[in-house]
């Protein structure tokens, strides 16, 4: 499994939002997910910022989803309140591992 931290920003006011939607997952964005090797995956706000903290592990041969219609019909679904990039993708700042300890 290899370890992957990235951030992504969250817009003013949507805390709750975000929690709420994130709640409600779609069943079949998580099968999707987890079909292409993206396990173990979890999400962390920094109220203070808006920053968003994601973890996820993948499988070394885990798929991009990023060209799957449930994964564009979420972050469409997820615009209007995160950072998004021209595809609506969320804009993640990728994060480097410094230290790691089983």
């Amino acid at each position: 499994m290899k370890r992957h931290a990235f951030t992504m920003k969250l817009k003013p006011g949507y805390e709750e939002e975000y929690k709420k939607r994130h709640d409600e997952i779609w069943p079949e964005l998580e099968e999707v997910l987890s079909e292409a090797g993206i396990h173990n995956y979890s999400i962390y706000l920094d109220e203070e910022t808006g920053t968003l903290f994601a973890y996820q592990e993948l499988e070394e041969d885990h798929e991009d989803v990023s060209s799957n219609p449930i994964v564009r019909k979420w972050w469409s679904y997820m615009k209007d309140i995160m950072e998004t990039n021209p595809d609506n993708s969320p804009v993640e700042n990728p994060l480097r591992e410094v230290f790691h300890m089983d």
